[in-house]
């Protein structure tokens, strides 16, 4: 009986050449008599399946970090450390990345924050024989390899945006071995290296961006060339009125990003983390920056205001009906028995009268229910910003806490960040106070390391890069 479901799909060839077909096993031998299949043996012994249809990247950095044999750090299961696709979550949570799959520059950078060196490359912004010249040099040494973010419709392959390594080169025919990890649809295969070129400088077309422009690479665009934008156009006072430019008006998803590299400083990352007491130490000279005092006393006070805006409108609306039946009753002090209930917030506008907002309510005062509705004036308040979502209270426990994360990205941020910024006296201070030079090596490679991070974000707005 027929079982419903799908197993496998036909190689389209050509473009492709099967590994294991008659051709492409001649294309192994030759290529490993050219000396160009060096590093197929440490894919080979360590190569998956990626454990969901979207985690084509996760499964091919995990093949390569194993390749590499860089330690986790951490273990997969049992007493084990290795690297399992389910285990590379620091950069995306993998709940969305199931649901998404995940950027070029993402993989990057989680690539990086696993202890491998790392080096991306834009098709926009090399060639085809500078991506010719890495194949060649990676396919030839055991410790070198590379990862390709591609488009699978050039070789007439389903899908759509895909990662998978490269397992070697066969110089005389130009073709390159695609080690697919999803090993459930399509084979390992030979493709033409002009080709795969082809595939990677693609752009998807339900949106007119390079794939993967979207999340934390949208923070890192405004931090690195909006910040620097928007000092030029305005005319900065002080440190408090330039910490106010530069996160009042930031994306939402900074949030978030706050929150993640938080979550990702806590975790046992190998060649990121560290020891308890080094972390205390860290944050411990993250408060002895003078950077720090003025973030922390700015912080303090934009929270503060914005505790005035966490009151809901139905708490609102309570309120004002409670005054309305005061005013009924003919008393201006409180009600002790005063209840107030059903409360409703209707926004009206009659024909040229300003806006009004309607609130409905029952009351009930001393047992007696009585409805009321009152008009008030609809007024403008300054929409919250994103740091109205922090508790101070609870930033307090964080480890590290907001305005310690705050600190390391202004000190991550490059210098030229700073160059629009009128003021010379404001722009000295201001540069002294984020100059890395003379911060404690700890600290220092904590904010080199956001550094990184936020670079290879930045490739996600120029790079075509794959979900799955």
């Amino acid at each position: 009986m027929a079982m419903a479901g799908l197993y496998r799909r036909a190689l389209p060839s050509p473009p492709a050449i099967e590994f294991a077909s008659p051709e492409g096993k001649q294309l192994f031998t030759e290529a490993l008599g050219e000396g160009t299949m060096e590093g197929f043996f440490k894919l080979i012994s360590y190569y998956q399946t990626q454990s969901e249809p979207a985690y084509c990247g996760l499964a091919t950095l995990a093949v390569i970090l194993n390749a590499l044999a860089i330690d986790p750090g951490r273990t997969w299961k049992g007493p084990w450390r290795w690297f399992d696709d389910t285990m590379l979550d620091c950069c995306e949570p993998l709940s969305k990345i199931k649901a998404e799959g995940i950027t070029f520059g993402k993989v990057a950078c989680l690539a990086y924050c696993n202890g491998a060196k790392v080096e991306a490359f834009r098709t926009n912004e090399s060639s085809i024989d500078d991506f010719r010249r890495h194949v060649i040099s990676c396919a030839s040494s055991e410790d070198c390899h590379v990862i390709s973010s591609y488009h699978r419709g050039v070789f007439k392959q389903t899908g759509s945006g895909h990662f998978s390594p490269i397992g070697g080169y066969h110089a005389r025919k130009d073709l390159v071995l695609i080690l697919d990890v999803a090993r459930f649809k399509y084979p390992p295969h030979w493709v033409p290296l002009a080709l795969l070129w082809e595939a990677m400088d693609t752009i998807d077309k339900a949106t007119g961006h390079p794939r993967g422009h979207e999340g934390w690479s949208k923070v890192a665009k405004y931090l690195t060339e909006d910040v620097p934008h928007r000092l030029k156009m305005n005319d900065v006072k002080d440190v408090e009125n330039l910490l106010s430019l530069v996160f009042k008006s930031a994306p939402v998803d900074l949030k978030e990003f706050i929150k993640w590299v938080a979550e990702v400083r806590r975790q046992d990352v190998a060649g990121v983390s560290s020891s308890e007491e080094e972390k205390e130490e860290v944050l411990k000279q993250i408060k002895e920056t003078e950077i720090f005092e003025h973030i922390n006393r700015w912080l303090g006070s934009e929270i503060s205001v914005c505790q005035g805006y966490k009151q809901t409108l139905p708490e609102i609306a309570a309120n004002v009906c409670c005054q309305g039946a005061q005013l009924l009753a003919g008393q201006l002090s409180s009600l002790d028995e005063t209840c107030c209930k059903e409360t409703n917030v209707v926004l009206v506008q009659a024909g040229g009268v300003s806006p009004m907002t309607l609130v409905s309510g029952k009351i009930t005062t001393n047992g007696v229910e009585q409805g009321i509705d009152m008009l008030v004036p609809s007024s403008q308040t300054e929409p919250r910003n994103i740091l109205c979502d922090f508790d101070r209270s609870n930033c307090k426990g964080m480890h590290p806490s907001t305005a310690d994360v705050l600190t390391v990205i202004l000190l991550a941020l490059p210098q030229h960040t700073w160059s629009g910024i009128k003021e010379e006296k404001l722009l000295t201070q201001l540069n002294r106070c984020v100059s890395i030079e003379n911060i404690p090596s700890l600290l220092q490679q904590e904010v080199l390391h956001l550094r990184r991070q936020l670079h290879f974000l930045m490739i996600d707005l120029h790079e075509p890069s794959a979900s799955g």
